[in-house]
Order: C-alpha cells, then structure tokens, then sequence
C-alpha cells in the first residue's frame, strides 16, 4: 500500500498552521497505511497528537534541514482523540497565574504553559490568553495529568484557556 504523503512546508513558511491539513489527511488514511509527511522543522508536538491516535513515528533529517516524519498506525488501529475531562471547572479556585501568549509564536506559548504547569502546585489554576487553539497543548496537558477548559473570546481573536494544575482534586 502506498504511503499518503502531505507537504505541509509551504503552509509553515507562509506563517499557517498545518493541523487542520494534518487531521485530514488522518482521517483520509486507509487501513494500516502510513501518513508520510514533510515540514520544516522537527514536529515534535505532533507526535504526542498522533501517538494519541494510534501512530508511531520515525523522523528523518533531510539535506536541507527540513523533516519528512512517517506515521505509521500501531497494529493497524487508531484510537480516539485525546480530550480534557474537567469535572466542573466552576468550581475551580481563581487563577493564581497569569499568560499572555499572544504575540508569541508557536511552540514557545506550549513552552511557557508547561513550564509554569511544572512549579505550580496541585490544584492550582493558569489562565492563559493565545493566538489560536493550542491542539499540540492539549495531549501534553493529559499526559501530565493536569484538567483544562479553553475557547475562543466573542471577537473570536484570542483562545482563553484555564488549566488545573496536577489533574483531578
């Protein structure tokens, strides 16, 4: 079976986000095949995403520092998207932290997310303000154990987004 390849370079390089091309050429994959993608860095984050989903990856340098990564889907199954569980947020105590991430471009706002996560304690609670929708956040924020909820404001110009730090409590 031939790979399904997706050169998401030309959308990089024109400041786009790939995801939504990415998840869809996922969901055009057939049984057992592989996803063979191209981009101009590394896509680490990715790669949570589709293990998530049933995907082990292998990532190649290619010559001119750019990366093909293969996505291969693990006993030829996928599993469900990762989501957030936040059993009533409104019961949340107030944010102790506050993050502009706005003017930050990708992936330093999941850097400075995670690493604030990292010394806050149990139970505490981050607001964050992005440009988009943070999809490379979301499967860390899970693997790590903390709760989020998250949406655009009513202009529809910045993503708001509350985690609790250290998960369910």
């Amino acid at each position: 079976m031939n790979d399904l390849e997706l050169d998401v370079r030309p959308i990089l390089r024109h400041g786009g986000e790939p995801f939504g091309a990415i998840m869809g050429a996922v969901s055009r994959l057939a049984k057992g095949q592989r996803l063979k993608l191209y981009a101009t860095f590394k896509p680490e984050p990715l790669f949570h995403v589709m293990a998530s989903q049933g995907f082990s990856n292998e990532a190649s340098p290619l010559e001119d520092g750019e990366w093909m990564v293969i996505f291969t889907p693990v006993d030829g199954e996928r599993v469900a998207v990762v989501e957030s569980s936040p059993e009533s947020p409104e019961t949340w105590p107030d944010p102790a932290h506050y993050l502009d991430c706005t003017e930050l471009d990708p992936p330093e706002p999941m850097v400075r997310i995670l690493a604030q996560l990292e010394i806050m304690p149990e139970g505490e609670v981050l607001f964050a303000l992005l440009a988009r929708e943070p999809i490379f956040l979301f499967p860390e924020l899970k693997l790590r154990g903390h709760a989020w909820v998250g949406n655009f404001d009513a202009a529809g110009e910045a993503y708001r987004l509350m985690v609790r730090a250290g998960g369910q409590k």
